[in-house]
């Protein structure tokens, strides 16, 4: 995995030299834009760190990229920093999934805790995605008879009843559920089902 950046939005100069120094000296790579659209014609899909974003900036502001990102499937996490903040506001960001929502002037300390805290989640959330890759890919093997069983299985249908429902045998529904197992890696039933939730698949 690449190392992370720190991808600063702010249309103030002086807050972005401030705040490249400090993330630098704690050896931190740092990225700064005087804007949200700059930011935005500037990300490619291997970005990977975090975002600091200022919420009063011309044009799209801070929540307003916020929700931009969240429509984007961008996996950026967020940390606020504002002059302007107010306890509505920052509810909204954190509601909105923000890692943190600071003021300024921020204290080095806090902004690099805040900084490292969200470097952890982006490699949770780069691992979760790439987790339900796996699992989707694992469900795509699956017949389209196994995936009829599936879906009753989970939902707690016993063999016997699946059969009736399916019109086949209960000796071949437990063919399919071997056969299922096998091919997604699942250990059991509630393996299975967290398999296919968390694989975001239709199934």
């Amino acid at each position: 995995m690449q190392k992370p950046t720190v991808f600063i939005v702010d249309d103030d100069t002086a807050v972005r030299d401030s705040l490249t120094l400090m993330i630098e000296q704690a050896g931190m790579h740092v990225q700064s834009f005087d804007n949200a659209n700059n930011f935005l014609k500037a990300y490619r899909p291997d970005f990977f760190g975090c975002i600091i974003i200022d919420v009063k900036m011309p044009g799209m502001d801070g929540l307003q990229l916020q929700e931009e990102l969240a429509w984007r499937k961008i996996l950026l996490p967020i940390i606020f920093l504002t002059g302007h903040g107010d306890i509505p506001m920052s509810v909204k960001a954190i509601k909105g999934g923000a890692i943190d929502f600071l003021t300024k002037p921020v204290i080095r300390e806090k902004l690099l805790i805040c900084v490292r805290t969200a470097f952890a989640e982006a490699r949770k959330r780069i691992n979760d995605v790439s987790n339900n890759e796996e699992m989707a890919s694992c469900l795509t093997k699956l017949t389209r008879r196994e995936r009829e069983v599936m879906l009753l299985a989970i939902q707690g249908y016993a063999n016997k009843e699946i059969g009736s429902y399916l019109g086949i045998s209960y000796r071949t529904v437990e063919i399919h559920k071997s056969k299922i197992m096998q091919k997604t890696g699942a250990n059991n039933l509630l393996d299975l089902a967290r398999i296919a939730r968390e694989s975001n698949l239709n199934i």
